[in-house]
């Protein structure tokens, strides 16, 4: 075995965005040395020898070479040691679990999280640290600077590395350990839920549905559903991992998930049903005929932790775009909350520090102190307890919810493939514009404060700023910001929130129209865009 030194050169716009590098397959596999020089800069940025790594991703299209790629860069960079899911498969959650609880010096997944796969999709490859969570703004800009000045990599040359089966081989100083890339997940999941309250429910006549949309969760599904619970088999659909994940776009939304929508639509739907992202770190949560906001859902986790363990819940965070309900119910209980940018190495300051318990983002992720990552089957098996718990059905949860606190009515659109440019040129003019909005009235609404958000980290003191343009109503909001995770063009986002004390049962399609025509207004999108309707509603 011989370590070649590669000359290489820096690669334009190797900046991570708000969770990795992620680009379009054809982009990767059209640049010379595309991911080596990524993957060379991130062990620069870590000083990687005799440091230890989890290695896995969903499954999708390009993780198998670039997995072979990450091996044999670590040898040659002498890293100390990798633990490898077995078939280079991990969840983005199951990875922060090892990483936990192996004490590792962190993690690569090979993931591009909820985008579309395929030769045609995307890939994406992120880094995890310490603590189990997404790198921080400094490890990120500390690698993206060494993008910028790379002239060579290292690799080993050599045939690549047997994943497939459970086993430790020594390669040189680097010792590669493929493990069980479950094993390590459902013990901390059976140390956290009662797994036999869970299996009573769903033997008593209890119908559920999982759909993993053919991508990581599938395998992790499968176990703890169908073999650790004893649902039929059959309970979990799209169970098998694929490179383009069965043509499905692993997004667990209203608008991707259309197998499951119309299984809980339709007659005789199941009681429950759920889905997760192609890494498995986001959820949806679906009753008979019944879809439960992520805002909500997040409202809901916290008032039964709170019931369970008063004592043991210290705070909630969530992103400035999630909806307020989680602030009412805080602030019934006598918790803190957090209102932090998007993105989930936000929460891991907090969660480190002991400041919160639980956090969650509108876009479908929750997470608690557990990990240091969002994590989708976590959040199914917490509404599953609670299921267990009440006996009642998802719907009756929710409104009691409604009922108790009132009811958040919220709403996004996505504009998706906006040149980048002229998203960026919008978001500054609008950002110029946010001071004179305030003190504003249209019709029935008064601009309390507009402004463009900037977050101080309570424990580090970090200042982040351009975070999202707000616009503060009486009775609701309206949000603005530029998505961090597409590959093609911009993805602009606009938000409505609208709250409502006692009208809880009306459609949010219905309460939400005005708030969006403002907003779609005051925020000049077809203007700027050029679209007068949105790529995806949600």
């Amino acid at each position: 075995m011989q370590i070649q030194h590669i000359a290489t050169q820096p690669i334009a716009n190797q900046q991570m965005g708000t969770s990795g590098l992620r680009r379009k397959v054809s982009e990767v596999t059209s640049t010379p040395h595309f991911m080596e020089n990524f993957i060379q800069a991130i062990f620069n940025a870590v000083d990687a020898k005799g440091k230890t790594f989890v290695v896995g991703g969903d499954g999708r299209y390009l993780n198998k070479p670039v997995l072979q790629l990450i091996l044999k860069m670590a040898i040659a960079n002498g890293v100390k040691k990798l633990i490898v899911g077995q078939d280079g498969l991990f969840s983005t959650p199951a990875v922060s679990c090892v990483i936990r609880k192996y004490k590792t010096d962190g993690g690569f997944i090979l993931s591009a999280s909820h985008n579309p796969g395929g030769p045609k999709g995307d890939f994406g490859l992120k880094f995890d640290v310490e603590n189990g969570g997404p790198c921080p703004q400094e490890v990120s800009q500390r690698i993206y600077e060494h993008t910028q000045s790379l002239t060579e990599y290292v690799i080993a040359d050599m045939p690549d590395i047997d994943v497939h089966t459970q086993q430790t081989q020594k390669f040189g100083d680097t010792e590669i350990a493929v493990i069980d890339s479950i094993d390590d997940y459902v013990e901390l999941m059976k140390a956290l839920f009662d797994f036999e309250q869970i299996r009573a429910l769903l033997a008593s006549g209890f119908r559920m549905v999982y759909d993993a949309m053919n991508a990581s969760t599938g395998p992790y599904a499968l176990r703890i559903f169908e073999q650790e619970l004893g649902a039929p088999k059959g309970t979990v659909h799209h169970a098998i991992p694929l490179e383009d994940f069965g043509g499905l776009h692993p997004d667990p939304n209203l608008t991707y998930a259309r197998d499951l929508v119309e299984i809980m639509n339709g007659d005789k739907a199941p009681d429950f049903g759920a889905a997760s992202d192609g890494d498995g770190d986001r959820n949806m949560i679906l009753g008979p005929h019944f879809f439960v906001n992520p805002s909500d859902s997040l409202a809901v986790l916290l008032h039964y932790a709170v019931q369970r363990n008063p004592k043991g819940v210290v705070g909630v965070a969530r992103s400035m775009p999630t909806s307020m309900a989680v602030d009412r119910a805080a602030k019934d209980l006598g918790l803190p909350v957090y209102e932090t940018p998007t993105g989930w190495k936000f929460f891991g300051h907090l969660l480190d520090a002991g400041k919160i318990t639980l956090c969650g983002e509108e876009s479908f992720g929750t997470g608690s102190c557990h990990l240091r990552e969002k994590d989708g089957l976590w959040a199914i098996l917490f509404w599953l307890s609670i299921l267990a718990q009440t006996r009642q059905s998802v719907q009756a949860i929710v409104e009691e919810l409604w009922h108790n606190y009132g009811r958040s009515y919220q709403m996004r659109y996505d504009f998706d493939g906006v040149d980048k440019q002229v998203a960026d040129n919008m978001i500054k003019a609008l950002r110029e514009k946010m001071p004179s909005l305030v003190g504003q009235t249209f019709g029935r609404w008064h601009v309390k404060k507009a402004d463009d958000f900037a977050y101080t980290d309570p424990v580090t003191g970090e200042v982040t700023e351009h975070q999202g343009l707000r616009v503060v109503l009486n009775g609701g909001r309206l949000l603005c910001r530029l998505s961090g995770t597409g590959t093609q063009g911009a993805t602009v986002r606009v938000y409505v929130e609208g709250f409502e004390a006692e009208q809880v049962h009306q459609e949010p399609a219905d309460v939400l129209a005005p708030y969006m025509e403002l907003a779609l207004s005051v925020f000049e999108v077809e203007k700027w865009t050029g679209r007068t309707q949105p790529s995806v509603i949600t």
